[in-house]
């Protein structure tokens, strides 16, 4: 596709904490001014991360949707999806099952109409 954006994947495992978060919202700000727009977060290799990181997180999204793109989630066990849903981001994230299903929406968002 001409012109179309590069989608970038990052792909977490583990337990995340507080802190983890914290250096994966520094990494995607910096990422951002660098010109990055469009990103998928795979968690299915994530057991747990704790629910005081999702709040930066969810602005992190919201400055990617400011500047034009999206930050979508895939991969998250129904653990996980609570996990979100408590910490007050239950509509805050696309959410896909599989971090290709992610990808694909941001080339359909981009599709145009016919």
């Amino acid at each position: 596709m001409v012109g179309a954006e590069r989608v970038e994947t990052l792909m977490l495992e583990g337990e995340l904490d507080e802190q983890d978060l914290v250096k994966l919202c520094d990494e995607l700000t910096q990422r951002m001014h660098r010109g990055m727009r469009q990103v998928v977060l795979d968690l299915s290799e994530v057991g747990h991360l704790n629910y005081r990181g999702v709040k930066p997180l969810m602005s992190r999204a919201e400055a990617l949707r400011r500047a034009g793109g999206d930050l979508k989630l895939s991969g998250l066990s129904p653990y996980l999806a609570a996990i979100f849903r408590a910490a007050g981001a239950h509509d805050a994230f696309e959410i896909y099952p599989h971090m290709n299903d992610a990808r694909a929406a941001f080339a359909l968002a981009r599709a145009p109409f016919v």
